[in-house]
């Protein structure tokens, strides 16, 4: 799983081609660290497939603002650099991350 900052997330996300999974996360985010090792799971099983990346929202506020991310955690899926789809908070569980990858695969 890549880790991106404001910096790279353009290319590795936005100009990137095919289905890109994001998890935005933050410091201290008890229900995102919770959430870290199905990501990391379905990243193992899916990871030939769709790209995994993460990105700390701490240090990109702006960033997630822009991508209309205004909760934690919120995992997004891009399609050649369009967000598609996304689970946030409650409904962001490791049963409707691989129900929104397999829907769009």
């Amino acid at each position: 799983m890549l880790q991106v900052d404001k910096d790279t997330f353009q290319a590795e996300v936005l100009d990137a081609k095919g289905l890109v999974l994001v998890d935005f996360y933050g410091d201290g985010c008890v229900p995102c660290e919770a959430l870290m090792p199905d990501v990391l799971a379905l990243s193992e099983k899916y990871g030939d497939k769709v790209k995994f990346i993460k990105l700390n929202t701490s240090g990109a506020r702006r960033l997630a603002i822009s991508q209309k991310v205004l909760g934690l955690p919120t995992v997004s899926l891009y399609r050649d650099g369009v967000k598609i789809e996304e689970v946030t908070k409650d409904d962001a569980n490791k049963e409707n991350i691989e129900a929104m990858i397999t829907k769009n695969l």
